[in-house]
C-alpha cells in the first residue's frame, strides 16, 4: 500500500521518499526491505556455507571433511593392502578342498558375480562359468588373474581394488568348481575349446 492509497492517516515523514520510481498500471512500486536480522541471517548462511565446504580443520564437528577423508583412506588400505601377496597355483588348490573356503567364495559369488554370470554360472551378461569354453582360462592362476585384473573392455572391474584378497582367492575356488555343472538355462559358448 503507498501513501498515495492511504485514504486513513496522512503520509509519516519519509514514506515519499520510500517509492521507488518504478511504475505499472499506475501502480507505484514501495520500497520496503526485508527486515535488518532477516538480511543479516541470510548472509551469515552464506558465509557459514563457505567454512563448511572449505572445512579443513576443527570447525564444527569433528575434524574436518579432509581428515576423515584421510581416515577412510587410511581404513581402506589396512583392508586392500596394495601388492599383498597372490595365492599361487598350490595354495589355490589348497584352498579348493576347504569347505568353509567354498562356502565363503560361494557368498562372495553369490554378492559381486552372480549379476553377471547368473547365480548357476550358466552366464547372462558374463559368459558361462560351467562348460569347456573359456575366453581367459580355466586354470586357478588364470581365473584369479582374470578376477584380479578384471575384463574392463567387457565391463568386469579388478576385483583385487574391491575385495579383500582372501575373497578373491575364495571366489576364484568356488568358480572352478563350477565347471562341469549343469546350468538350467546355460549361454551359448564362448571362447577356446579347452580339454575337459
Amino acid at each position: 500500500m503507498t501513501p498515495e492509497s492511504n485514504g486513513d492517516r496522512p503520509p509519516v515523514a519519509g514514506e515519499e521518499a520510500r517509492i521507488l520510481d518504478h511504475e505499472y498500471d499506475g501502480i507505484k512500486e514501495y520500497d520496503n526491505p526485508m527486515p535488518r536480522w532477516w538480511v543479516n541471517m541470510f548472509w551469515a548462511t552464506i558465509v557459514f556455507s563457505i567454512i563448511y565446504a572449505i572445512n579443513v580443520g576443527p570447525v564444527g564437528s569433528g575434524d574436518g571433511w579432509i581428515a576423515n577423508y584421510e581416515a577412510d583412506m587410511v581404513a581402506f588400505r589396512e583392508q586392500h593392502p596394495e601388492g599383498a601377496p597372490t595365492a599361487d597355483a598350490s595354495q589355490l588348490a589348497a584352498l579348493a578342498s576347504d569347505p568353509s573356503v567354498l562356502a565363503h567364495g560361494k557368498t562372495v559369488y553369490g554378492q559381486m558375480c552372480a549379476a553377471c554370470h547368473g547365480d548357476d554360472g550358466g552366464g547372462t551378461i558374463g559368459p558361462n562359468l560351467t562348460d569347456d569354453y573359456w575366453l581367459h582360462g580355466p586354470s586357478l592362476p588364470e581365473i584369479l588373474h582374470t578376477v584380479s585384473v578384471g575384463v574392463p573392455a567387457k565391463g568386469m572391474p579388478a576385483w583385487d581394488k574391491m575385495l579383500k584378497p582372501e575373497d578373491v582367492n575364495a571366489v576364484v575356488v568356488y568358480v572352478a568348481t563350477l565347471r562341469g555343472t549343469r546350468p538350467a538355462n546355460p549361454k551359448a559358448p564362448e571362447g577356446a575349446l579347452v580339454n575337459p
